[in-house]
C-alpha cells in the first residue's frame, strides 16, 4: 500500500485565500493605476478576446471591495472543502 499524506484543511484554506487575495489586489491596482496593462493581462487569459470591454467602465470602490471579499471567501471555502474531501477520500482506500 502506498502511504498517503493528508492535507491540513485550515492551513490549505488560509494559503489559498492569501494567494487569491494577493492576485486580486494586484489586478485591482492594475485596473486603477494602469488600465491598458490590466486590459492586456485580462484579455490574455481568454486568448486575446476583448473580454475586458464587458467590465463596467466606472469603477465603484464598494463593488470592487465586495468582489474582493467574495473572491477571498470563496477561495477559502473551496480550499477548506477540497482539503476535507481529499482527506476523507484518501482515508477510504
Amino acid at each position: 500500500m502506498i502511504p498517503t499524506m493528508t492535507i491540513r484543511p485550515l492551513a490549505f484554506a488560509n494559503t489559498l485565500a492569501m494567494t487569491t487575495a494577493v492576485l486580486a489586489l494586484v489586478l485591482i491596482l492594475l485596473r486603477i493605476f494602469f488600465p491598458p496593462l490590466f486590459v492586456f493581462i485580462f484579455n490574455a487569459q481568454f486568448f486575446g478576446a476583448d473580454v475586458a470591454s464587458l467590465l463596467p467602465q466606472p469603477l465603484h470602490f464598494l463593488t470592487m471591495m465586495g468582489e474582493f471579499v467574495a473572491f477571498v471567501g470563496g477561495a477559502w471555502g473551496f480550499g477548506l472543502l477540497g482539503a476535507v474531501l481529499y482527506n476523507r477520500l484518501i482515508r477510504d482506500n
